[in-house]
């Protein structure tokens, strides 16, 4: 309160002096030198060793393996109508690979959302996401397990590494797309390696998790006794291949997400219509079906993780079951063998005729859907615009355009001096220590008064979330019928990819400061939902009882009671909601969002732009380095003292 009052002080008297605000055109020497570094990059490409025998031969085989695999699974690049795998042969294909991974029902899935895929009419641009996201999850495979298991047993890696692991979870996805592009250029294999970088830490992180948690140290064992026996008895080894098979699901889902924003920097996909349709229907059809693969794979992996353990657990039975347990096994071989004979003809035969190669235009179920979504948001629009105006004008006029004046007005160092106190109020010295590294890059990027326009905008969308998220988690925590109600919704928003969000806020709304906060609280508000209700479920039982018997009421049961205990949830629902609401801030500088975020898009559209976009970029990361690490240690903090 001491740091508030004296700040409003400083803010009252020398508003507008000070604020570093920089006209549209105005440039820093830093932003200057991000443009000659631009430049010489390019100039690089032709006589420069590292681009001529490393970078670039990198960049052409990737292209070319997905313009490869194009060729085979999606769409011909050598002028044939058709390309080798017709959409029967890949149906098929995929649908074996459900069945031999994941079972029988994850099989069928996969066949209906394949065939979804078709029948929306974004055929060949639903198998190049599938491309360029198995591509991607190979790769983050192949190079993300050993370095689990490596940081499983060895601490010193585990340290070196994890900071790195940090910052690339921290970052904005948009925060490296320009400088992934300035060395790897516009195409695919710009959109793989971010798509890598994005995806790549949860499955590290997973597999050291399991590795370690499945190994226990035989030097002071907590049961000496016991210690011989822990891993076959409690299954170590399963556990820890169902725990790498949950990191390969989070993998997967982080790069399907990626892949489709990767279309800003011309990604293959189903980015590309989604980001470039501003009809509402479209829009929505083309995110559909992201929405779908996403839930097809999710479904996929995590059923093939439970799968693993029920695997593990019958190779460990003995007895009277084992006989019974051979022959469902023998079974299911036959059935694998047999239904890969059955791929294996369908290949065959879409390869030889048109008919199974070329996905057929009927039925067409994308065009009337569209149609539909489009006249059903008109006349939304129609109907609720004296709402949506109000509801805007209000929530920007009480919330967004103060907060805005008092961060964005102030002189910059009485700022810089209100976020140091802030942060070491809540969170200590090391989160104090951050604060001013993170604030040093923000003013050397020359963009303060736009990230103190960005911070207010994540700040009101943030504020919003926690409100809604504390209501519905305490509600779906006390309540397991609301919790079932209400969780299907919440896994179906935080299905969809971020930018999908923005359409139908771009109609309800305009292209306002206020479509950006209604997408982010959208985008944000699942998370953080989840983390409370799972923080007031997980209030014991004991201290519930011992209030009930005092006669508290429910609010007094919530507020003095099971809030204040599932107060770690909840500050972890604040940093997970504000990190979800910056990355989507971001986004919509998209539709008229302003602030950092249009700053990184007009650095992608407008060359004499390029630096003060990579600088946005730049100082986005520190903002979301500063909000993440000072809500976290104010996480440990607050769990701590529980």
């Amino acid at each position: 309160m001491g740091i508030g009052v004296v700040w409003l002080g400083l803010w009252a008297t020398l508003k507008g002096v000070d604020t570093l605000e920089l006209g549209g055109a105005d440039k820093t020497d830093f932003q200057l030198w991000l443009n000659s570094v631009r430049d010489a990059f390019d100039s690089a490409r032709t006589n420069s060793f590292v681009f001529q025998h490393i970078v670039q031969p990198v960049t052409d085989g990737i292209n070319g393996l997905v313009t490869f695999l194009q060729g085979i699974f999606s769409q011909a690049s050598d002028g044939r109508p058709v390309p080798e795998i017709g959409w029967l042969g890949v149906v098929a294909l995929l649908a074996w690979l459900a069945l031999a991974f994941a079972g029988v029902r994850s099989m069928l899935l996969v066949g209906v959302c394949v065939l979804l895929f078709g029948f929306f009419g974004y055929w060949a641009q639903s198998i190049d996401t599938l491309i360029v996201t198995f591509f991607a999850v190979g790769i983050c495979t192949v190079a993300g397990l050993p370095l689990g298991i490596v940081m499983a047993r060895s601490r010193r890696v585990s340290a070196a590494v994890s900071p790195l692991l940090d910052l690339m979870q921290t970052l904005p996805s948009f925060a490296y797309l320009a400088p992934l592009a300035l060395v790897f250029g516009i195409g695919p294999a710009a959109a793989i390696v971010t798509t890598i970088i994005y995806s790549l830490p949860p499955l590290v992180r997973i597999t050291e998790h399991g590795i370690r948690g499945s190994h226990r140290p035989r030097s002071r064992p907590s049961r000496p006794w016991a210690a011989p026996l822990a891993g076959p008895r409690e299954g170590a080894t399963s556990m820890a291949r169902r725990t790498i098979v949950v990191g390969i699901n989070q993998c997967t889902m982080a790069a399907l997400s990626m892949a489709t924003i990767a279309a800003l920097i011309n990604g293959p996909g189903l980015g590309t219509p989604a980001l470039q349709s501003l009809d509402v229907g479209s829009a929505f059809v083309s995110g559909l079906a992201i929405v779908l693969m996403a839930i097809m794979l999710d479904r996929t992996t995590t059923r093939a993780s439970e799968r693993s353990g029920i695997e593990a657990r019958m190779q460990r039975g003995s007895g009277v079951g084992q006989t019974g347990t051979f022959g469902g096994r023998q079974m299911r071989r036959t059935t694998i063998i047999a239904s890969a004979v059955v791929a294996a003809v369908a290949i065959y035969l879409s390869h030889i005729y048109l008919a199974l190669s070329k996905f057929p235009a009927s039925p067409d179920l994308g065009t009337p859907l569209a149609k539909a979504v489009s006249a059903a948001t008109d006349w939304t629009v129609g109907t609720f615009s004296g709402f949506t105006e109000w509801l805007k004008d209000t929530v920007t006029a009480l919330l967004v355009d103060p907060l805005q004046s008092v961060l964005a007005q102030s002189p910059w160092w009485a700022m810089a001096l209100a976020l140091l106190g802030i942060a070491f109020v809540l969170a200590g010295r090391r989160a104090a220590t951050v604060t001013i590294v993170c604030e040093a890059v923000i003013l050397g990027s020359g963009l303060w008064s736009e990230s103190m326009k960005t911070l207010a905008t994540t700040l009101v969308a943030a504020f919003v979330v926690i409100i809604v998220a504390v209501c519905l988690g305490v509600w779906m925590g006390r309540s397991k019928p609301a919790d079932s109600v209400i969780r299907p919704v919440l896994d179906a928003f935080q299905t969809i990819p971020s930018f999908v969000y923005l359409v139908p806020a771009l109609a309800l709304f305009g292209p306002t400061r206020f479509t950006a906060i209604a997408a982010a609280f959208a985008y944000g508000v699942p998370i953080a939902t989840k983390l409370v209700a799972d923080g007031v479920r997980g209030v014991s039982p004991v201290a519930v009882e011992a209030a009930e018997s005092l006669g508290t009421t429910s609010w007094q049961m919530i507020a003095k009671v099971q809030l204040p205990m599932a107060r770690a949830a909840v500050v972890l629902a604040a940093n997970q909601g504000l990190l979800y609401v910056l990355s989507m801030v971001v986004v919509g500088g998209l539709v008229g969002g302003g602030g950092l975020g249009y700053l990184v898009v007009a650095g992608f559209s407008q060359s004499q732009l390029f630096g003060k976009g990579l600088a946005a970029g730049i100082a986005i990361t520190a903002l979301g380095v500063m909000l993440d690490r000072i809500t976290q240690h104010a996480t440990a903090r607050f769990g701590s003292t529980r």
